[in-house]
């Protein structure tokens, strides 16, 4: 089969959720023998580029998968728009069997492919438009990327529960319930992380992810400033779209290391930034705690991959996280400051307890998430999406010509009756 992917902004990236789900889906299927090509956003749009170990580059070769870049613009508030109008057009123009969509802004292209015939399938990874770092032009955009989906897809993918029942509750569309993979981790010892920030391992809390108010840093930061902890909070981040966003949370780090400093206490707040291979791998393998305060999520990879490292996690109560975890994890009442105080000072004042519970133990957290979700099967069950897709499309095209005949045979005997009425006239 011949894929095309589009939505991601670069692959190899770790900057979010959607370039890894590009990734694990696109080299696994060329690996399973599938024409596949990705369409990177053309220019220096993700965290982690300037990387040695990433390919530069307009087109080149990434673990058999064709990447191929697509003209945008630097304005930010345009350059995902323009992106997916020229990298639609592309893939339009390869002959691909399937055109997959990725989020929900680049589905508005899906009526301009669906023009020329093309199988589409949209992966929507969350309701993107409920995110606040899009203003209103930008989440009026997403909406209506979302609604073509609905609308013009011939499947959709979604990640959780909560949004399968939002599609069918709001446009009437059936969905396929996908969730995202997850990889058996790399443990590594502290070496790269004791060197960089002082963490000796099992002494520190850790939170992976975008730094965006939708992820919850600011209550966070502001419960773990209440608590009294000694522990260190790592934050390993980037920002996204989010560039004020992470300077206040910067500044309320320094501010609050500056006061421990001067009390001589412990307690501090590590931001990495970006991080990703073994620098990240160490964080995973040696976090005491990982906490995720997410607002809003789609399927929070960066939650399984702290779970397959066998972590205990400390998660928002939003359904998207508590799927996850189940018995395996702890909750706190989202965007609730005190609730995520105590719960962080309950679990890092029992640990050695906690663990003493086989729920809890290392071993039967990666275990329970590396069952649960795989890469493998959800690549199988894609494939599947992509072959339904395209049994409905040619059907769809089929009766589209059916349509067209009975058009033009309707017409053309309209055209006989007047012809003959004529005669008679005459």
């Amino acid at each position: 089969m011949k894929i095309a992917m589009i939505g991601h902004k670069r692959m190899p990236s770790r900057e979010g959720g959607v370039e890894i789900v590009v990734e694990e889906l696109s080299t696994r299927m060329a690996a399973a023998g599938h024409d596949v090509t990705v369409y990177n956003r053309k220019g220096n749009h993700v965290a982690g580029y300037n990387n040695v170990d990433v390919p530069k580059g307009d087109e080149y070769e990434y673990k058999g998968v064709h990447v191929k870049s697509a003209f945008t613009f630097k304005m930010k508030s345009l350059n995902a728009l323009v992106y997916s109008y020229f990298a639609t057009k592309k893939a339009i123009r390869s002959k691909c069997d399937v055109i997959h969509f990725h989020a929900e802004g680049p589905c508005a292209m899906i009526p301009m492919a669906k023009k020329r015939g093309k199988t589409c399938v949209a992966t929507i990874h969350g309701l993107d438009w409920k995110r606040s770092k899009w203003g209103g032009i930008a989440s009026r955009y997403i909406k209506y990327g979302e609604r073509m989906a609905a609308e013009y897809a011939d499947e959709i993918i979604v990640l959780s529960d909560s949004d399968r029942k939002y599609f069918k509750k709001t446009y009437n569309r059936k969905t396929t319930l996908i969730p995202n993979g997850i990889d058996e981790p790399v443990r590594n010892d502290p070496k790269v992380i004791k060197l960089k920030h002082a963490l000796n391992g099992n002494d520190y809390m850790l939170f992976v992810a975008r730094i965006v108010p939708e992820k919850g840093v600011h209550t966070l930061v502001e419960a773990y400033s209440k608590s009294g902890i000694e522990v260190p909070l790592v934050i390993a981040g980037g920002s996204s779209h989010s560039e004020e966003y992470y300077k206040t949370i910067k500044a309320f780090a320094d501010k609050f290391n500056d006061m421990t400093s001067r009390a001589r206490r412990k307690a501090r707040i590590v931001m990495t930034g970006f991080v990703q291979g073994r620098e990240l791998e160490e964080l995973y393998t040696n976090a005491a705690l990982y906490i995720l305060p997410s607002e809003i999520e789609g399927m929070p990879l960066s939650l399984l991959e702290a779970m397959s490292y066998g972590n205990i996690c400390l998660v928002s109560d939003i359904p998207e996280n508590t799927a996850v975890v189940e018995q395996h994890g702890y909750c706190f009442t989202n965007k609730d400051v005190d609730s995520l105080r105590d719960s962080m000072r309950d679990i890092i004042g029992h640990l050695k307890e906690i663990r003493e519970d086989p729920a809890y133990s290392p071993e039967t957290i990666s275990s329970f998430v590396l069952d649960k979700y795989n890469w493998d099967s959800v690549v199988k069950k894609t494939l599947k999406v992509y072959k339904t897709a395209k049994v409905k499309n040619a059907g769809a095209a089929e009766e589209r010509e059916a349509s067209k005949w009975k058009a033009a045979s309707a017409a053309k005997a309209s055209a006989g009756d007047r012809e003959a009425q004529d005669q008679e006239t005459e």
